[in-house]
């Protein structure tokens, strides 16, 4: 299902606008997932809590592979950016829970902060439209 075509997909994240971005972008082979935090329109999900900020940023960045018609099973990437080293732990545990069986190569960052200072984490997905989706 490989194809050289580009096609863009837009979410509802007002930074899109402003940076003049997309969500998602498919090129060739490749998907990619924008930085994505716990956002859901102007509501942040999981204040204070760094493992469902985790696990709702994914889920959003998984939706936007689901516009491609891919799931778990083709990430073959994920980034995580915490705002603080001491969120690893339940950062991970939110990316093992979605991500454990794939095991896409992982990086995990410790940034100086976002813009919004009530978001903990941020992710990234890369996705391979020829994997089998779990």
């Amino acid at each position: 299902m490989t194809s050289d075509a580009v096609r863009r997909v837009r979410g509802q994240d007002p930074w899109e606008e402003i940076l003049g971005s997309a969500r998602a972008v498919a090129a060739g082979d490749r998907v990619l997932v924008a930085g994505t935090t716990a956002f859901r329109g102007d509501v942040l999900h999981g204040e204070g809590d760094p493992y469902e900020q985790a696990k709702v940023a994914f889920t959003l960045a998984l939706e936007a592979l689901g516009e491609f018609g891919l799931g778990t099973g083709s990430v073959i990437r994920t980034r995580l950016h915490l705002a603080h080293a001491r969120d690893v732990d339940e950062a991970a545990r939110a990316h093992k829970e979605l991500f454990g069986e794939v095991r896409p190569v992982t990086t995990l960052l410790v940034v100086e902060g976002f813009v919004d200072p009530r978001v903990l984490v941020s992710v990234e997905l890369e996705a391979f439209r020829g994997a089998v989706d779990s």
